[in-house]
């Protein structure tokens, strides 16, 4: 089944056996025809063109006392924004350590509830700051270039938020290391994986999370919609909607993102998070996902603040529509009949959340290449 339908002014094909979560082991990228790949090339060369002559040097500054540090060739880096997220943070930061994180450079966008300090005081994260607030920095964009700029192209960055937790097939064991080299095996520069939106079902005003709290996020906010989701190609990328804010609030916010990418001189993020450049990297099987967490007993507050800031898109329509909801109804409840609790990675793997990594011939191959040598 294949048809075309209007999304924003684009024409997309939408590609109706092609379910999100998958119910089977077909592949995204075999189904783009010659038509749609010349599409994709053509776009990529027509906005690469824009986004160079739009490119501005910003400014930032390493807060750390003795400047920042270059990587060295064996570092994994994380590279993320954060507002107000010191409640995450002691989870965030074990989450990546134990997947095989050695550096985490961060900008810090002006917090206020202690985020700044205790990241200044981990040994292995760098903090930066801007003049410029997140929406004046393309929404954290710019922020995000000028120091990939810094620390080096022609390498592997992780690239996430400071509430976005990445899991893929047995992450639990499998460090990123192996996952970069089945990526390389595979001549792909990226990873594909949506957010998740996860929340309680208990009442969200006793779902609580603190800085000295021991627990992972998906211990508390340990619920996602396992169903509802929407996946469709532009010529820029793969597309998908849906989970808990779309069901209750009817906002339609693209979950695709790339939080493994190998960064070149090719790639921007000038057009969208969602679609770097080049747009030609941007097809591949969804091998992982983002555990998104907005959704705790400060989220009253959360939202307050997001609609007094006005940082998010739109003078953060959304959140203005959510504060108009939550004085309506009291408190928010996502649980519905299609509410499934997380169980780890295998299980996102048989919901058909996540494709299958081939990690067993990885290794294969590298014992291969011992015995060669």
């Amino acid at each position: 089944m294949d048809k075309r339908s209007y999304r924003g002014g684009r024409l997309e094909r939408i590609l109706g056996d092609l379910d999100y979560p998958f119910r089977h082991s077909g592949t995204e990228r075999n189904q783009r025809s010659l038509l749609d790949r010349l599409l994709t090339r053509y776009e990529t060369y027509k906005l690469t063109a824009r986004v160079r002559k739009r490119k501005r040097a910003i400014e930032i500054v390493c807060l750390r006392e003795d400047g920042y540090r270059p990587l060295t060739k064996a570092d994994i880096p994380l590279v993320f924004n954060t507002h107000n997220d010191l409640k995450l943070m002691p989870s965030f930061l074990a989450h990546y350590r134990k997947l095989g994180v050695s550096r985490f450079i961060c900008v810090d966008d002006v917090s206020s509830d202690g985020t700044r300090e205790y990241l200044l005081s981990q040994a292995d994260v760098d903090v930066w700051r801007s003049p410029l607030r997140y929406r004046d920095a393309r929404r954290g964009r710019e922020w995000r270039e000028a120091l990939f700029d810094r620390y080096g192209g022609d390498r592997w960055y992780l690239n996430v938020d400071s509430d976005e937790f990445l899991v893929y097939q047995d992450s639990e064991h499998q460090r990123l290391d192996k996952l970069i080299r089945v990526l390389e095996r595979r001549g792909e520069k990226r990873l594909a994986a949506p957010m998740i939106d996860m929340y309680p079902i208990a009442p969200l005003g006793s779902a609580a999370l603190g800085p000295d709290d021991h627990r992972m996020p998906w211990e508390i906010a340990d619920h996602f919609d396992g169903s509802g989701y929407e996946l469709t190609y532009t010529k820029r990328a793969i597309s998908i909607t849906g989970g808990p804010r779309k069901r209750k609030f009817a906002h339609v916010l693209e979950l695709i993102k790339y939080p493994l990418i190998f960064w070149d001189r090719n790639c921007s993020l000038s057009v969208s998070i969602h679609q770097p450049l080049p747009c030609e990297r941007n097809f591949l099987e969804i091998s992982g996902v983002l555990l998104h967490f907005k959704f705790f007993s400060d989220y009253r507050e959360k939202i307050e603040q997001a609609v007094s800031d006005g940082q998010y898109f739109d003078g953060a329509a959304i959140y203005r529509k959510m504060l108009i909801d939550l004085e309506k109804t009291g408190e928010f409840d996502f649980a519905y009949e299609h509410s499934v609790r997380f169980c780890g990675s295998r299980q996102l793997l048989d919901l058909g959340f996540i494709a299958p990594i081939p990690f067993a011939l990885e290794q294969n191959g590298a014992r291969e290449a011992t015995k060669q040598r």
